[in-house]
């Protein structure tokens, strides 16, 4: 293929594609490309997948799969993140004397009345 036509083909694809970042779904290739797996890629990479034969544009039904479970990816990387971040602090009151039984009271820790 003359690469002039090769490249005006990928400028006439990348055109018409409406998305920005448009999901595609590879191709078996000889090379050990596996086939269905979905990418959110940038308009240039979609056209030049399609007409280099590794991809073809996702279906709806297949977009909104992917766009759902990558937002699913995304909220579990956030938890384990958060989980990671939690912070306790421990404050302590000068006025409250739980622990700390005066001699001679029978009573339990922390609930002897000072008058």
């Amino acid at each position: 293929m003359d690469l002039k036509q090769y490249f005006k083909k990928i400028h006439e694809l990348e055109a018409t594609l409406a998305d920005e970042y448009p999901v595609v779904v590879s191709l078996p290739t000889a090379d050990g490309g596996k086939a269905g797996v979905l990418s959110e890629v940038s308009k240039a990479v979609a056209a030049k997948m399609i007409i280099d034969g590794r991809a073809v544009l996702a279906t709806a039904a297949e977009k909104q799969k992917h766009l759902e479970q990558q937002a699913a990816a995304k909220k579990h990387a956030e938890q384990v993140e958060l989980s990671r971040r939690v912070q306790v602090a421990i404050i302590t009151d000068p006025n409250l004397n739980i622990g700390a039984t005066p001699k001679g009271s029978n009573a339990p820790a922390g609930l002897n009345k000072q008058e």
